[in-house]
């Protein structure tokens, strides 16, 4: 009976741990990790809505970035990590559902590792030409691709960018040849483009509407599924003819595999405070040229899962790759 009883208190104490660490969550300070550099979009996006949450959650986030590796050193630190809420991932797009097609083999399942919380921000891009283009549409920037294949070339941040994807696609779509320059950044990509070393780019909205409205460049389209609140009398690409042509990026906001799930909703209600807040609206959406989503788990789930057949289809067809 002794042995019964010893087992019985045994079991209980198991049962009830988790749910303490749950209700006390948190009790110590919150690793975030961004797989990027510092100063750059994610990282930026990380600290503007760590700092809120922080707040939310009457604790501390530390933002800590591991870039390197295309952005997959500091994401598979957090899939390996213990799955105790105590060390997250603010990631892009780029090493959840661009890498697994781009790269033979990653050290991580985007899908299996993860526990999605929320995607926070989604953004896109701006098909832009240098003022001085003899191309006054898309129309004109294509037939010179036809008429001299390999001629009209595009930059991006590099290999497996949003803008690169972009530039891959309206080739694909229009059975023209486009010659892709890699760069280390956008901002190089763009310093080109109104230079007139290159025929055009995708740019993101945020660094390229100053220069629409200030006349270094000129746009046709932007690639999301909705026109841009920054540019809302430029049309989608879909607008123009272009079937089925989005190509957005997301920043989100993951868990190791195998989180509490009350964890996961702690954290979830605290991001979709956070991003209500007006100085977060300010630096992400007013600021940054992001769009907020602030998702539920499932749906950023399901967007992690259609982002990764899209990505994988296109790349396929292109014959990107990165080895």
């Amino acid at each position: 009976m002794k042995n019964i009883a010893r087992l019985t208190l045994v079991l209980a104490a198991a049962l009830v741990a988790p749910l303490a660490r749950a209700a006390d969550y948190p009790s110590q300070p919150i690793r975030l990790i961004v797989p990027y550099v510092a100063g750059g979009a994610a990282d930026i996006t990380a600290r503007v809505v760590a700092a809120r949450m922080a707040k939310n959650l009457q604790g501390t986030i530390v933002v800590e970035n591991k870039p390197g590796a295309n952005g997959m050193i500091g994401t598979d630190f957090v899939a390996k990590a213990a799955p105790d809420g105590y060390t997250l991932l603010l990631d892009a797009s780029g090493p959840l559902v661009v890498n697994p097609s781009l790269y033979k083999k990653t050290p991580y399942d985007p899908l299996k590792d993860f526990a999605p919380i929320s995607q926070i921000t989604s953004y896109q891009y701006a098909l832009v030409v240098p003022r001085q283009s003899p191309a006054h549409s898309i129309d004109d920037l294509l037939a010179a691709a036809r008429k001299k294949p390999g001629a009209v070339t595009y930059g991006s941040a590099g290999l497996g960018a949003g803008g690169h994807l972009a530039g891959e696609l309206l080739a694909l779509r229009t059975g023209t040849q486009l010659t892709h320059v890699p760069y280390k950044g956008n901002a190089q990509a763009l310093t080109d483009v109104l230079g007139g070393q290159l025929s055009f780019t995708f740019d993101t909205t945020v660094t390229a509407t100053p220069h629409i409205q200030s006349g270094k460049l000129r746009a046709y389209a932007v690639t999301g599924p909705r026109r841009a609140s920054s540019l809302p009398d430029l049309p989608t690409m879909q607008e123009l003819g272009y079937k089925d042509f989005v190509i957005t990026q997301f920043q989100g906001l993951l868990a190791p595999a195998g989180t509490d799930p009350r964890i996961i909703a702690t954290l979830h209600d605290a991001v979709v405070q956070a991003v209500k807040d007006p100085e977060v609206v300010r630096k992400l959406a007013t600021e940054g040229g992001n769009e907020i989503i602030a998702g539920t788990p499932e749906e950023f789930t399901r967007q992690l899962r259609d982002d990764l057949q899209r990505y994988r289809q296109l790349i396929s067809e292109a014959h990107i790759t990165a080895e």
